[in-house]
């Protein structure tokens, strides 16, 4: 299934925000000619904000895996999930983490302090293979202690080239049933990440993504359309019709390369 073309004069210029999990990579290996199609919507005079649910990672291991990919970014184009959580709390708060190294590295820079056990300020859950009885007990007990129980994102699956893995969301709700909290949830969709985005960019254009319940339910969210790639989570018999994406591709290559053909070059 293939976008509807666009003319130079309505292809979406301005910042597109793009997903990176699914859409840039799978687990790090990149998913066609990526670099290209960066390189691209460039030359088109398009701003490119990746924005991730992916909480594990550091910032330099997402700039290792652009590299990897053929694309290069500022860290004013890099958002996760991460570094909204770390947004969520006041500087100079304490925090458990039940997560990975993005989020301690995000708390860190943010001014947060770490805490080996509860009490503290928030528990922050992120993805993490780290996972076990005795996190969620610890991080259960300083919830009911009074902590504030923020999840990076509620993603259920993760994709690999496998196919699907557990994602946060799976390790998030096993930490809210035991501590019987809803908890607040930093990425995409939520509030949260729209607002960090639109902090970050005042012309946005375009949503592109894997998930439509995340990314596509983001667009709704920040008035913009929504581009649905199918090189992550969402296969062709899968594509959602109540709404429907304003364009759907095969991959991200794909998708720029329809919008804007040899115009960019």
């Amino acid at each position: 299934m293939s976008p509807p073309s666009a003319s130079p004069s309505t292809a979406p210029h301005g910042t597109w925000v793009i997903d990176l999990d699914g859409v840039i990579w799978l687990t790090g290996e990149p998913l066609g000619d990526v670099g290209g199609a960066v390189a691209e919507l460039r030359a088109a005079g398009v701003r490119a904000l990746f924005a991730t649910n992916n909480s594990a990672p550091t910032r330099a291991e997402l700039h290792a895996r652009l590299a990897n990919c053929g694309i290069t970014t500022s860290d004013a184009d890099l958002l996760t999930s991460a570094d909204v959580a770390a947004e969520m709390l006041p500087v100079g708060s304490t925090a458990f983490v039940v997560a990975d190294d993005g989020v301690r590295e995000a708390l860190t820079n943010r001014g947060v302090t770490i805490v080996p056990a509860g009490p503290a300020d928030a528990v922050v859950v992120g993805w993490t293979r780290a996972f076990t009885f005795d996190s969620i007990d610890q991080a259960a007990r300083a919830v009911r202690a009074g902590a504030r129980l923020i999840g990076t994102n509620e993603d259920p699956t993760h994709p690999t080239p496998h196919g699907l893995s557990p994602g946060c969301g799976a390790l998030l709700a096993a930490v809210a049933t035991a501590s019987e909290t809803k908890p607040e949830v930093a990425g995409k969709p939520h509030i949260p990440t729209a607002d960090a985005i639109k902090a970050r960019a005042s012309d946005l254009s375009l949503m592109v993504g894997d998930r439509p319940s995340t990314d596509g339910a983001l667009a709704t969210q920040l008035a913009i359309p929504f581009a649905l790639v199918l090189s992550g989570v969402t296969s062709k018999d899968e594509v959602p019709t109540d709404p429907a994406p304003d364009h759907v591709a095969e991959d991200f290559a794909a998708l720029v390369h329809t919008i804007f053909g040899d115009k960019a070059k």
